[in-house]
């Protein structure tokens, strides 16, 4: 059941776009369109699940001094191999990417699941939450990334394969623009956020609080330990 629900909450209850809003470098850099925004997602995906997986095999072997800078060791390994896969097989993607996949060391969404979750829990449960992290944010990048192409461009790419024209008989050029980036992702959380206050109270429940995951909490410095980390450890979310 644990198992599960460390899936379940990677994708919806702690997705990491629109629930942690973490990540949002690349979120707006590659989602101009559906094809960079799958391929971002995926290769994101496959770091999540293996650095996740081998974290937690080492997690009572790497000592607490050093384990931010192995944890970032163990990603960019997984993230080289990723790239270098990309450069040999996806040549267009990879170029269209550019210097995000690498950046994918530096990703806040990745390095917080190693620390907040796979650094505490087993092979299994850490394997599921990187996959359902994984998955979250690539549903999420897929859906600005289709709105954005279908506005500004007036089509839907994915891999040249399939390909949908003229949708959009009036393209409006600001949502393939970096300002487009914000306003549509500021719409979507608006939208996901009214959606969940209306679930909220056709339940008869209070409207859902902003998931206690912020700077406050991280584990990652020394702020945390005030009341941060010690506050998420004790009783929040992970």
């Amino acid at each position: 059941m644990k198992t599960w629900l460390s899936f379940w909450y990677g994708i919806f209850k702690n997705n990491p776009i629109f629930r942690l809003v973490l990540g949002l470098c690349p979120t707006l850099a590659v989602t101009t369109s559906l094809e960079n925004a799958l391929g971002m997602g995926l290769a994101a995906t496959f770091v999540l699940v293996c650095s996740n997986g081998l974290v937690s095999a080492l997690r009572r072997v790497i000592p607490p001094a050093v384990h931010i800078p192995c944890y970032i060791v163990i990603i960019a390994t997984f993230v080289t191999a990723i790239d270098l896969l990309m450069q040999a097989y996806l040549p267009d993607l990879s170029a269209s990417l550019g210097i995000f996949i690498p950046l994918i060391v530096v990703n806040c969404i990745i390095l917080g699941r190693a620390e907040a979750f796979a650094s505490k829990n087993g092979i299994v449960d850490s394997l599921a939450d990187g996959l359902g992290s994984g998955v979250g944010f690539t549903l999420s990048l897929a859906l600005i990334a289709a709105v954005r192409e279908i506005v500004g461009a007036g089509t839907l790419t994915v891999w040249g394969d399939i390909a949908v024209k003229g949708i959009n008989p009036g393209p409006v050029t600001l949502a393939i623009l970096p300002a487009g980036g914000f306003i549509t992702l500021g719409l979507l959380l608006a939208l996901i956020n009214r959606i969940g206050e209306w679930n909220a109270r056709r339940h008869g429940a209070p409207a859902p609080l902003p998931v206690n995951l912020d700077c406050r909490h991280c584990t990652m410095c020394g702020r945390g330990k005030d009341g941060g980390a010690g506050g998420e450890a004790k009783g929040g979310r992970s």
